[in-house]
């Protein structure tokens, strides 16, 4: 549908109109710089450390599992290694052609965005690590709702700025950005899958009553 037929005509038409459009070009390009691995990954990184630091010497869960505290942080960085290994596959597959500014480049194929997939896994990943150890910390308390619904709307907005600025630097098309969110979505479910069931510190279960 992205890459043949009357929904690739509107998503190319809608991609022209937000080129032409009037949001300002350096923002634009600071959003789109923030999907290269070389922001997203250290970004990661980080939390990744901090996520294994607070994780160390949790107590076994109600079940008596043992805790590894070492999986989320290593899970995550599994997800974001799976975006290549992916996105590239998938491009050379499905061939799209990139936007009129990007004939030439050098290599094949647009859909999906391989920077929008980075940004959503780098940094959806970061704010679920960063979710679970609030979680940790404030033990169920009330306060532990807000900080994970106000993290997780920074994150969907720092991911709509990037998409936005690589439509509007013309590096891809809409829908180059929407199918790197959907990718991005099942390695996300898929990380929270392995960690609430093998991690053992039941982060994502509700708290008993």
């Amino acid at each position: 549908m992205a890459v043949h037929g009357p929904l690739r005509t509107l998503d190319e038409r809608l991609g022209r109109a937000l080129v032409a459009g009037e949001l300002p070009v350096g923002p634009a390009e600071f959003c789109a710089d923030l999907g290269n691995t070389a922001v997203a990954v250290p970004v990661l990184c980080v939390v990744m450390v901090w996520a294994g630091w607070r994780g160390r010497g949790r107590e076994p869960s109600d079940e008596g599992a043992p805790v590894r505290w070492w999986l989320p942080p290593l899970a995550a960085g599994l997800a974001l290694a799976a975006v290549p290994a992916l996105v590239v596959p998938l491009k050379l597959w499905l061939a799209r052609p990139g936007p009129p500014q990007m004939a030439g480049g050098a290599h094949d194929g647009f859909y999906p965005s391989g920077h929008g997939a980075t940004a959503a896994v780098a940094y959806g990943v970061a704010a679920l690590l960063v979710i679970r150890g609030q979680r940790r910390m404030r033990a169920g308390r009330p306060a532990a709702r807000p900080v994970a619904s106000a993290v997780m709307a920074a994150v969907a907005l720092l991911n709509v700025a990037v998409g936005l600025g690589l439509v509007r630097r013309g590096y891809h098309w809409p829908l180059d950005v929407v199918g790197s969110w959907c990718l991005a979505g099942v390695l996300l479910a898929v990380w929270c899958a392995v960690c609430d069931r093998w991690s053992g510190t039941g982060a994502g279960r509700a708290p008993k009553t």
